[in-house]
């Protein structure tokens, strides 16, 4: 094959593409030649640069990587006024570059292959640096050119750095263009070959390049542990089994996939993108497509590189999840440690313990798997263990976007060498800073799996959505408006200048919030809508939360709010309708939930379940064919997540039905006589209900109805615009 033969973009941006993957691998291997000017010579960028080299280099093709130094202030100031040798200062910052902060499996072989190919003249290094009358700089040009054996040149730059923050986190582009292109591609190659050629050569204006004998001695010293390993990016990017002999034991220790699983595409594709990650990254993939399955297969990948010297620690919400994925656990030949406050593992404590002090004294103990509750693993116990741990610690989180809270976020610190979120919705709901915090932490996303496409590919079903009106009685309306408006005199300034409640505002919007999820109209909605469901099977009534999910508990409760409702519903169903019907609710036991779940799925031994927050829990129920949502949630990652749980597979289960019940504050026909000032407190209301209907109709079946609803809203309101103003809350 030629260059000409691999498909090429005019860019690439590294958020966006895998780039490794999709443009370095296809380019190089078959490849005689890669030339390459970077940034900063250090060990993390070296890493980066043998990405896709391994096939290119076993065939005998050659490596030329010019790169710069970092020089810091003193340095510099030290060359400019004569106190020491160029020359030395900078050999010594090349050295001191070269770090032991890589100790993952990866990054150690590959430093390894860089080091024998320097020592076999496969790889020159060479040292570029500015100078003129106003003293030395930074060689900071980003451009490489890529040659095969018919001379087909591809030739690239931009602003991609080769270090694991720009190709991870930063958002990096490069532009391509090709040898074969039109007269302005080939223009722009002959300019990156004569700018590379000259560079190389030294005989480039102002730029100085040397070569540095001892630097690359040191590397060779420092990373040349044994022969090269040539399969190392087939190895990395295949998203396959990777197989090791190098354990002494004929059963594996570790984590392995069952023979009976066989992953997806999609998934494959993830689990190859996080190791080619160096193990860190973020699975955004909707619920229902299989994220616990992707990140057992993203441990028993890692757990085979390492030849399973590594603790796994799974952290969960709730202990209901926990369990949830226990279950899957053991089909992965791992034997977890489940640790929260009502653990089946009563010495739970004792033997995480035991398991730590074992991985550092026996050879048949360097893996274990710890699993638990957000609130167990903040917990000063855990993170005391957690510090005596010496091997390698992978931290998987499930549902992450709970991490990008106050309470977690301290925990997340560099004692996880490996790191995988899974999450359907990272972007925490107004709070910026916490969502960047997951980002910066775990990294970039290593798939992007939306509700949308699951649909289109049949991974969940289709639904129809059926938005149902209900409105705020007199005395709901009237405590309502007086919430709104005290919360208008709790407006403060963030960092930013956005407004936003102070903590009476935000106590004030909890109340607000519980007006609209309790709205006593609903029940009598409820009754017209579910009346031709009452002898059919497969229902959920999801009932309004009116207390918050509190963050630092293991699991969920119910309030009286909760309650009067709940009762209300199974008393509608249950007696006025005369269906069988269940409560679903923090108040039953696992073992009393996993018999509704199994009688639910049976058909004709339980009609209907009435719960509350098990669709936020992550409470797996693939049966529901028909939910009446009763929840007013105007958090997007709650709406999204729970109609994803309601669309999840199940035998002869065509389609799902959604009836959402939509709160306004008033009728639509009344809004023309309100003042200006009542209308601006019903907008934050409107806004976030036209939202989610919006969200809802988008994908469903029949978004005609939605459609409709959202014109008759927007008339009455005069609205225009998608985005609330700031100001409304």
């Amino acid at each position: 094959m030629s260059l000409k033969d691999v498909e090429l973009k005019k860019e690439y941006r590294s958020l966006l593409d895998n780039v490794v993957q999709d443009f370095y691998i296809p380019l190089l291997k078959d490849a005689t030649l890669y030339q390459r000017a970077v940034g900063f010579f250090s060990s993390s960028s070296l890493v980066e640069i043998s990405k896709g080299i391994a096939a290119m280099a076993e065939a005998g093709g050659k490596i030329q990587i010019v790169a710069s130094p970092y020089l810091s202030d003193e340095d510099i100031e030290a060359i400019k006024k004569g106190y020491a040798d160029r020359d030395k200062i900078i050999e010594g910052a090349l050295i001191a570059s070269l770090s032991d902060e890589h100790l993952d499996y990866y990054s150690i072989e590959r430093l390894n292959l860089l080091a024998n190919l320097i020592a076999t003249g496969v790889l020159d290094i060479r040292i570029a640096y500015t100078e003129d009358s106003k003293g030395i700089g930074m060689y900071h040009e980003k451009m490489g050119i890529i040659t095969d054996a018919e001379g087909n040149h591809v030739a690239f730059s931009g602003s991609m750095n080769e270090s694991a923050t720009a190709m991870l986190v930063n958002y990096e582009t490069i532009d391509v263009f090709r040898s074969w292109g039109d007269e302005s591609e080939q223009e722009r190659v002959t300019l990156k070959q004569n700018a590379f050629f000259s560079i190389w050569n030294d005989t480039e204006p102002n730029i100085h390049v040397l070569e540095f004998p001892k630097v690359t001695e040191t590397l060779i010293e420092k990373y040349r542990k044994k022969a090269p390993d040539f399969g190392l990016d087939r190895q990395q990017y295949s998203g396959a089994r990777h197989r090791h002999s190098g354990s002494a034991f004929s059963q594996p220790t570790g984590a392995r996939v069952p023979k009976e699983i066989e992953f997806h595409e999609y998934q494959k594709e993830a689990i190859a993108s996080w190791a080619g990650e160096n193990y860190r990254g973020i699975y955004d993939m909707a619920t229902g497509t299989g994220k616990t399955y992707t990140g057992l297969g993203s441990i028993a990948k890692i757990s085979e590189d390492l030849d399973d010297e590594l603790a796994v620690i799974i952290v969960c919400p709730y202990q209901h999840l926990v369990e949830q994925w226990v279950e899957d656990i053991v089909k992965f030949n791992m034997k977890p440690i489940i640790g929260y406050s009502a653990s089946v593992q009563k010495d739970w404590k004792k033997r995480l313990s035991n398991a730590i002090r074992d991985q550092k004294i026996r050879n048949d103990k360097r893996f274990f798997c710890f699993v638990t509750t957000n609130a167990t693993f903040a917990s000063d116990y855990v993170q005391e263990q957690i510090s005596k741990i010496k091997m390698p610690i992978l931290l998987v989180v499930d549902e992450a976007h709970n991490f990008g809270a106050r309470t977690y976020a301290r925990c997340l610190d560099d004692r996880f060498t490996y790191r995988l979120a899974l999450s359907a919705t990272l972007e925490r709901h107004r709070d910026d800073e916490g969502t960047a915090l997951l980002y910066n932490f775990f990294g970039k996303k290593c798939i992007e799996y939306p509700l949308s496409r699951a649909i289109d590919e049949d991974k969940l079903t289709r639904y129809k959505y059926f938005p149902v009106v209900v409105y705020l009685n007199d005395d709901e309306l009237l405590h309502y408006e007086q919430l709104s408006y005290e919360m208008s005199k709790c407006l403060i300034k963030d960092k930013r200048g956005r407004w936003k409640l102070n903590k009476r505002g935000e106590i004030l919007a909890l109340q607000r919030s519980r007006i609209v999820a309790g709205a006593t109209e609903k029940l009598t909605a409820l009754r017209e809508q579910i009346l031709p469901y009452a002898r059919k099977n497969n229902l959920l009534v999801y009932c309004g939360a009116t207390n918050v999910l509190d963050e630092r508990a293991d699991r969920s409760s119910t309030d009286e709010g909760d309650v009067r409702q709940i009762e209300a519903v199974t008393n509608i169903l249950g007696n006025e309708l005369g269906m069988s019907v269940s409560k679903f609710t923090a108040d039953e036991d696992m073992e009393t939930r996993a018999l509704i779940i199994d009688q639910f799925q049976k058909k004709g031994r339980l009609q209907a379940i009435v719960a509350i927050k098990c669709l936020d829990e992550g409470v797996n129920i693939p049966g529901i064919r028909t939910a009446f949502i009763l929840a007013s949630t105007t958090n997007p990652k709650e709406y999204i997540q729970r109609r994803g749980r309601v669309l999840r597979k199940a035998p002869g289960k065509e389609f799902a039905e959604i009836y959402d019940f939509v709160t306004l504050p008033r009728p639509l026909d009344s809004v023309s006589a309100m003042t200006e000032d009542q209308a601006k407190r019903d907008m934050a209301l409107v806004r976030n209900e036209l939202a989610r209907i919006k969200e809802f109709g988008r994908l469903s079946m029949n978004p005609m109805d939605a459609e409709s609803l959202i014109w008759e809203i927007q008339d009455a309101y005069h609205i225009t615009s998608d985005e609330p103003d700031e100001e409304e809350f």
